[in-house]
């Protein structure tokens, strides 16, 4: 199981939320690259970088930040937030991240998402699937909407997509533990892709739970900069 750490931005910085509520707001570095290469030099390979203020804008804000990270180290970054338009997919791709993680644009308008499919090629996207109540929440989770988790996923593995994310708001950025049953249902119902978890991993044992679940990966933030676990211990379990 692939370990993927995270960094969330606003207005430049690297923070953290709690439950997706951008009134709490805990800044953690004011300088996202010294975060990012904390990660790389610890030994990891990927990165998870979110842009909450494009996601509530609705449009790419802090590509500056992903430019000067693709840039400057050599980790494979998936970017998401506020990808909305062909010009916002364009610059995530010209700014150096190697994928773009999609949620609401996937949701609200499934035939524009199918175009950037094509135009970019599939598998330049990770499919975001933010869930609350077994329901997906889109716009940076501002928004509800009813659709069901499972039939999410199963159309879109029949566009093609097999790499995606899902984050169980009610446990991100709590340290309480991760989706378990969850993320076992969705392994056990939608075959043939590559699930990450993420939200409320507090531990190894958190960690080796999700990969006895058979995820492919999983992303770790809060616990990182809360000091629950270390770099070396992701980079330990990440090699073994």
């Amino acid at each position: 199981m692939e370990i993927i750490p995270a960094i969330d931005i606003i207005e430049g910085k690297a923070v953290r939320l709690s439950k997706g509520d951008y009134t709490q707001k805990k800044v953690y570095n004011e300088h996202p690259l010294e975060v990012a290469r904390q990660f790389e030099d610890a030994g990891l390979k990927r990165l998870h970088l979110v842009d909450l203020d494009g996601a509530k804008a609705g449009r790419v804000a802090n590509w500056k930040v992903l430019e000067v990270i693709a840039g400057k180290t050599s980790l494979v970054i998936d970017f998401s937030g506020g990808i909305s338009s062909e010009k916002d997919v364009q610059i995530t791709f010209d700014s150096g991240a190697a994928y773009a993680a999609v949620g609401s644009m996937a949701v609200k308008k499934p035939v524009v998402f199918q175009d950037w499919l094509t135009a970019f090629g599939v598998e330049k996207f990770i499919l975001g699937a933010d869930v609350l109540d077994e329901k997906i929440m889109i716009k940076g989770w501002t928004e509800a909407t009813e659709i069901n988790i499972f039939n999410f996923l199963k159309h879109y593995r029949t566009k093609g997509i097999r790499q995606f994310f899902c984050t169980d708001i009610s446990k991100d950025g709590l340290l309480q533990g991760s989706s378990d049953e969850l993320y076992k249902k969705i392994v056990d119902e939608v075959t043939d892709l590559k699930l990450i978890a993420s939200g409320g991993v507090s531990s190894l044992q958190d960690l080796e739970n999700l990969q006895a679940i058979g995820c492919y990966g999983a992303i770790v933030g809060k616990a990182i900069y809360e000091g629950r676990i270390s770099l070396k211990e992701l980079t330990i379990f990440n090699n073994s």
